[in-house]
């Protein structure tokens, strides 16, 4: 194996060596409690200050709207909950949408045992919700409204701003799932209505066990974990300071560097997406064409196994996925392909690939030389291919 190609950023990034540098005082001569009260506590202290300005001016909130948890599934367990336990006096009915990772799915499934109701919205063939059915589907009694940003497995960024519009019309709680969108695209809570928003710092340069809660201020949530007075009393332990510390420089680089990012990434994608589609018959796109992440393509191929796919091209040096990392044990086709209409065993033959600022052009190329020839293999020693040419 030759060298490493990584297109599989949408699963986990690498840390930013500026983010490690940032941290390891942290670790070592700065490891100090940041709720002790001596000198070289309160420095520590102050840098969490810091960090928490940092990530809330990235998305025009206030500091005190942001809360420090260990992963976005943690956020979105928080925001759900939190929000359903403390409104279920006013009613308990929820809305989501089917193509939601399942750190919110299995949040409404849980949230469902307790007794309350959850609406769970289609989608179309790209992936997006029909905000007139939204509108319907709010009634009376209806509490928190949870889609996210843009898709894990598809890219499709949602349109946020007018889902928020709704539901701030309706006087409906409005989380957002921003786990893959946030520092890849710009989000402003305020202009976009958004009440919650849920992170993972692992999926932007930071280290894995960071993420964050923003929430409005003036949302009626309960405390997620009792013990100390950390985050302001609602979510008790000691903070990962070296973490946090590294998830705000994390965020710092990512908003500085955006533009020039998403320009290399958009170049890429479409680069690969174009060359794909035109050079392997019985391909398609997955998701909408423009408004989905700079870095998300993932495309269909008919008459094969995605897992197939990715050991050939793991067999190459790239790694890449065939949908939701967190789902990648399971043999059943992505939920996501299903809810956009996909057949089963055409969503069974997809492939995600998700790259970064740091993919090169070489990269792409490299890919997509390969990739026509795997797929023809890998056609080759499928029977329903064989019976499809015959047919045709």
């Amino acid at each position: 194996m030759g060298k490493l190609i990584y297109m599989d950023n949408a699963a986990t990034t690498f840390v930013d060596k500026r983010v490690l540098d940032a941290m390891i005082p942290y670790l070592s001569d700065k490891c100090f409690n940041p709720s002790s009260i001596y000198d070289g506590a309160q420095d520590v202290h102050e840098a969490l200050d810091n960090a928490r300005e940092t990530i809330a001016k990235s998305l025009n909130a206030s500091p005190r709207e942001i809360y420090f948890t260990s992963c976005g599934t943690e956020s979105d367990n928080w925001a759900i909950k939190g929000v359903a336990h403390a409104n279920a006096d006013k009613g308990k009915h929820l809305i989501t949408s089917k193509i939601e990772h399942h750190a919110v799915l299995h949040t409404m499934k849980a949230l469902e045992r307790e007794g309350f109701e959850v609406t769970y919205l289609d989608v179309d063939s790209n992936g997006f919700v029909s905000l007139s059915e939204l509108e319907k589907a709010i009634r009376p009694d209806t509490i928190l409204v949870s889609i996210m940003y843009a898709n894990n497995e598809i890219g499709t960024i949602e349109p946020i701003k007018e889902i928020g519009e709704i539901c701030r019309k309706k006087g409906v709680y409005f989380h957002v799932d921003a786990v893959q969108a946030y520092a890849h695209v710009p989000i402003d809570v305020v202009a976009e209505n958004i009440d919650m928003l849920s992170v993972s710092g692992h999926k932007f340069n930071a280290m894995k066990g960071t993420g964050f809660l923003y929430i409005k201020k003036g949302v009626k949530i309960n405390t997620f974990m009792d013990g100390g007075a950390q985050e302001r009393n609602k979510r008790a332990g000691t903070e990962n300071v070296a973490g946090i510390v590294g998830m705000a420089k994390a965020s710092e680089i990512a908003f500085a560097e955006m533009d020039k990012r998403i320009k290399h990434e958009i170049e890429i994608r479409d680069y690969m997406i174009d060359r794909i589609l035109k050079e392997i018959p019985y391909s398609k796109l997955n998701g909408d064409r423009n408004k989905r992440l700079p870095n998300n393509l993932n495309i269909g191929f008919e008459f094969i196994e995605g897992e197939s796919m990715l050991l050939a091209l793991n067999d190459l040096g790239v790694y890449a996925s065939s949908g939701s990392a967190c789902t990648s044990g399971s043999l059943d086709p992505s939920h996501v392909l299903l809810a956009i209409g996909l057949p089963h065993e055409k969503a069974h033959g997809s492939l995600r690939l998700s790259i970064s600022h740091e993919t090169t052009m070489d990269d792409a190329k490299f890919v997509c030389d390969n990739l026509p020839k795997i797929v023809e293999r890998l056609r080759s020693m499928s029977p329903l291919y064989e019976d499809f040419v015959k047919n045709k």
